[in-house]
C-alpha cells in the first residue's frame, strides 16, 4: 500500500487529475475577469483572448460605480461575515468546550438536539423567522443577518469543535487548574490555541456560505443601505442584463473577496482536515 502511494507514476497522475479539476474549475472565473476589462465587441468576438491595447476598457466598472454603491454593498457583506464569523467561534467553541469537558444529566442529548441543526436546512424555518424579525424590530438591519448565520453556523461549529476539543490533553487542563486557573482561562488560553487548526475549518466552511447568501439579505435585508455585495450585484445585474460590461464588472467584483479570503484561509483549513484525519 505504501509503496503504491510512493509510486512516481501515481503521485503524478494524482498531481494531474488536481491540477487538471483546479483548472477547470477555475476557467469560469478567468473568463468573466478579463472580459470585464474588455469592450463589448471584443467580448463578443474573442472572448477568450487577453485585453490588449485595442479591446481594453474600463466602462464596465465604471458603470458599476456609478449606478451601485458597491463599496456599501462590500462594507455590509464583510460586516455582516466577520461578526457572524466571530460570534460561531466564540459561542461554538464555549459550547463545545462544555460537552466536551463536563459530564451532565443531558449532555448526549443536547449533543444530538445541536446535530439537527446540521440536518434540518434552517430556510425551512423562513416564515418563522420573519415573523421574529418583524416582531422585534429588526427587518433591514444588518444584525438580523448576523443573528440568523450565528444561528446556522453554530451546529457544525459544535460537531467538529467538540470532537478536537476531546482530543487535548486532560494532563494540560488539569495542570492549569492545580496552578488556580480559572475555567475561562484554561478555555481561552490552553485549549483554544491548540484547536486553531479545527476553527480555521469552522470559519472556511461558514464564511463562504454566509458571504455568498441571496436567500436571507432578499427576505431580511432588502433595503439599499442594507444590501449585501451578492443581493445588490444580482440586483444590478437584473437591471442591465444587457450590458455585458457591467454585469461581467459586477460579477468580479462579487467573486474575487470571497476568493481571496477563501485562499488566505486555506492552509489553516488543509491543517484542520488532515489533523482531524489523523486524529
Amino acid at each position: 500500500m505504501n509503496k503504491a502511494r510512493r509510486n512516481p507514476f501515481n503521485i503524478a497522475a494524482m498531481h494531474g487529475a488536481l491540477i487538471l479539476y483546479t483548472l477547470i474549475a477555475l476557467f469560469p472565473v478567468f473568463v468573466i475577469v478579463i472580459n470585464s476589462f474588455k469592450s463589448r465587441k471584443a467580448i463578443f468576438r474573442e472572448p477568450l483572448a487577453l485585453p490588449d491595447a485595442d479591446s481594453f476598457s474600463m466602462i464596465g466598472y465604471q458603470t458599476v460605480m456609478k449606478q451601485g454603491d458597491f463599496f456599501l454593498y462590500f462594507q455590509n457583506s464583510m460586516i455582516v461575515t466577520v461578526v457572524s464569523l466571530f460570534l460561531i467561534l466564540l459561542f461554538g467553541a464555549m459550547a463545545a468546550f462544555a460537552l466536551s469537558e463536563y459530564r451532565f444529566k443531558g449532555n448526549t442529548l443536547m449533543g444530538l438536539y445541536l446535530a439537527l441543526g446540521i440536518m434540518i436546512p434552517i430556510r425551512i424555518g423562513t416564515v418563522a423567522i420573519l415573523d421574529m424579525m418583524v416582531a422585534t424590530g429588526l427587518v433591514n438591519s444588518l444584525m438580523a443577518l448576523i443573528l440568523v448565520y450565528t444561528a446556522q453556523g453554530l451546529p457544525l461549529a459544535v460537531f467538529i469543535l467538540s470532537e478536537f476539543m476531546r482530543q487535548v490533553s486532560d494532563d494540560l487542563k488539569n495542570a492549569g487548574r492545580i496552578d488556580g486557573l480559572s475555567e475561562y482561562t484554561i478555555f481561552f488560553r490552553l485549549v483554544l490555541p491548540l484547536v486553531r487548526p479545527a476553527m480555521a475549518t469552522v470559519a472556511v466552511f461558514n464564511m463562504i456560505p454566509i458571504w455568498n447568501d441571496l436567500w436571507f439579505p432578499l427576505i431580511l435585508a432588502p433595503a439599499e443601505e442594507t444590501k449585501t455585495l451578492t443581493l445588490g450585484s444580482q440586483v444590478f445585474i437584473g437591471q442591465f442584463v444587457t450590458d455585458w460590461n457591467a454585469v461581467l464588472s459586477a460579477l468580479s467584483m462579487a467573486i474575487l473577496p470571497v476568493m481571496v479570503l477563501y485562499v488566505i484561509f486555506s492552509r489553516q483549513l488543509i491543517r484542520g482536515i488532515t489533523s482531524g484525519a489523523v486524529k
